[in-house]
C-alpha cells in the first residue's frame, strides 16, 4: 500500500473531495476527454515525494512532466521566488531588469559554444515556435525537417514538428514540417544490427530526404538531443556531429530541442555536451528552474543573433524574462551548482539507476530494453522479447491499453507515481534523488512489473 509521510499525516478527505469538486465544475484538463479523466487531488510535496489528501504518499518518478529537476519545493528557491516578488513581481520585456539579465548570464555561462544571448519565452513550445521562426528569418527558407519520433510542443508550429500522436487532430499538412526517421536500433527503420549501422543508415536516410526536399528550401533541422516522451533514444555515437556536418554544407539551421533532456536530467547540464555537439539555436524550459514559474527560452548564436541587430526581430511575448520567472531560474542554476545536484543525477544514473534497471530487465519477461543515461531512462515493455511486439500496440486505448493501465494502478499501489507512455515506462526521479529514494522506487518498479509480465507469451 502506499506509505505515509509526516506531512502528510494530517489527511483530510473531506477538503480534498472539495478540491476534486471544484475541479470537475471548472477545469478543463489538457490532452483528456473531460468526461472521462479523475484527477487526484494533491495536498502537497517535498524533495522527491508528493502526497494527497487521504495521507498517501507518492514517490516522484515522473518528476510531474520530467520538470521538477531540483525535486518538489526546493526552500532556496522558493525564497529567491518571495524576495523577488517583495522586490519587483513585473515589469515588460522592453526593460533592463537585473534578474532577467543574471538569469541569462547564467544559462549562456552553460550552453556549448557561442550560444550567447538568450530569449526568453513562457515555456518550451514558445521556444520552439521562436527558435523556427529566427531559422526562417536568418535563411530565408521555410521548410523545417523534424524526427517522427519527438514531442516539441502543442503551439500551433511546434504540434506540427511533433512526431506522436497527439499532432495528428491538429496537422495542418501545410506548415512546411517533413518529417524523417531518426536513430532507435532496438527497433530500427534501417534493419541495421548495431549500433554504427544505424549511425550511418539514419544520416544516408536524412541526406536522402534532404536531396528529395530541396536543400535549398530547408531552413533548419530540429532534433530533441535525447529524444524524451518518445522514448528516451540516446543517439549512437557520431548521429549528431553527423547532423551537424550536414546542417553545415547545406546552409541549415541546427536547433537542438534540450527542453526535457537539459539542465541536469542527463548528468550534464546539457545533453549535447556528451556528444561535443553545438547547435545553431538551443530550445530549454523545464529544468531551468523545475516549473515553479513558467519559463523557458532560446539561445541563440553569435551568427543568427547578428541577422537581427539592425533587423527588428518579429515576435516577443507579454511575459518573456518575467522577473519572478528569472528569480526561480537564478535561484535553481546556483542551487545545483552549490549542491553538486547535476553530478548527483550523473552518478545516481551510473551507480544506482542503470545498474539496477538491467538487473530488473533479466528478472522480467516483459522489459525487452532498457536505455538512458543521469535520471533519464525508459524500459520498453513488450508482449515477447524474441519478437519485441510492444505490449500494447502503437497509440492503444481502453482496452488495448488495458497492460499499460493495470502497471501503472500496480506502481500507485505500491507508493510510486509513473511516467508512462505508450508501452514504455520512464524512470526519471528528481536530479536530486538521493540512492535510498532511488533504491526505494526501483523496488516499487520491479514489484509492478510482474503486472506487465501476466501479459507476455
Amino acid at each position: 500500500m502506499t506509505q505515509t509521510h509526516p506531512a502528510a499525516s494530517a489527511a483530510d478527505p473531506a477538503a480534498g473531495a472539495a478540491v476534486k469538486a471544484a475541479d470537475r465544475a471548472h477545469v478543463f484538463h489538457s490532452w483528456s476527454a473531460q468526461g472521462l479523466i479523475d484527477p487526484l487531488p494533491i495536498a502537497g510535496a517535498e524533495g522527491s515525494y508528493f502526497w494527497d489528501y487521504d495521507g498517501n504518499r507518492y514517490l516522484d518518478f515522473s518528476s510531474q512532466l520530467v520538470n521538477t529537476n531540483i525535486g518538489h519545493q526546493h526552500p532556496k528557491v522558493v525564497a529567491a521566488i518571495q524576495e523577488q516578488a517583495a522586490k519587483l513581481c513585473t515589469i515588460a520585456p522592453g526593460f533592463a531588469v537585473d534578474v532577467r539579465s543574471e538569469a541569462a548570464r547564467l544559462v549562456a555561462e552553460r550552453t556549448p559554444g557561442d550560444l550567447d544571448k538568450i530569449f526568453f519565452t513562457n515555456g518550451g513550445a514558445e521556444a520552439v515556435e521562436n527558435a523556427v521562426r529566427m531559422a526562417r528569418l536568418h535563411t530565408g527558407r521555410a521548410k523545417v525537417l523534424s524526427a517522427y519520433r519527438s514531442y516539441h510542443g502543442a503551439t500551433a508550429t511546434a504540434i506540427n514538428l511533433t512526431g506522436d500522436p497527439r499532432r495528428w487532430p491538429s496537422d495542418t499538412a501545410s506548415a512546411g514540417v517533413v518529417h524523417f526517421w531518426g536513430p532507435f536500433l532496438y527497433r530500427s527503420a534501417f534493419h541495421a544490427e548495431n549500433e554504427q549501422q544505424e549511425c550511418e543508415r539514419a544520416l544516408a536516410h536524412l541526406e536522402q530526404t534532404i536531396a528529395f526536399e530541396g536543400p535549398q528550401s530547408i531552413a533548419a533541422i530540429i532534433l530533441e538531443t535525447v529524444p524524451g516522451t518518445a522514448g528516451i533514444m540516446v543517439p549512437p555515437a557520431g548521429y549528431l556531429a553527423g547532423v551537424r556536418e550536414i546542417c553545415d554544407r547545406h546552409g541549415i539551421v541546427f536547433i537542438l530541442d534540450e527542453v526535457m533532456a537539459g539542465f541536469g536530467r542527463t548528468g550534464k547540464w546539457f545533453a549535447a555536451d556528451h556528444f561535443g555537439v553545438t547547435p545553431d539555436l538551443l530550445t530549454f524550459a523545464k529544468g531551468v528552474n523545475s516549473g515553479y514559474v513558467p519559463l523557458g527560452g532560446v539561445a541563440i548564436s553569435a551568427e543568427i543573433a547578428a541577422t537581427f541587430d539592425q533587423r527588428p526581430y518579429p515576435g516577443g511575448l507579454t511575459y518573456s524574462g518575467h522577473p519572478l520567472a528569472c528569480a526561480s531560474a537564478v535561484a535553481t542554476m546556483n542551487a545545483m551548482a552549490e549542491e553538486r545536484i547535476v553530478e548527483n543525477a550523473a552518478e545516481i544514473g551510473e551507480r544506482v539507476i542503470g545498474p539496477a534497471l538491467h538487473e530488473i530487465a533479466e528478472r522480467h519477461p516483459s522489459v525487452g530494453e532498457v536505455r538512458g543515461m543521469g535520471v533519464f531512462w525508459a524500459l520498453d515493455l513488450v508482449r515477447n522479447k524474441e519478437t519485441r511486439e510492444p505490449l500494447v500496440p502503437y497509440n492503444a486505448a481502453g482496452a488495448a491499453n488495458a497492460p499499460m493501465a493495470e502497471f501503472a494502478a500496480a506502481c500507485k499501489r505500491g507508493g510510486l507515481w509513473p511516467f508512462v507512455n505508450m508501452n514504455r515506462t520512464h524512470v526519471v526521479p528528481a536530479c536530486t534523488v538521493t540512492e535510498a529514494e532511488a533504491k526505494e522506487g526501483l523496488a516499487a518498479l520491479d514489484e509492478a512489473l510482474t503486472a506487465a509480465d501476466a501479459h507476455t507469451v
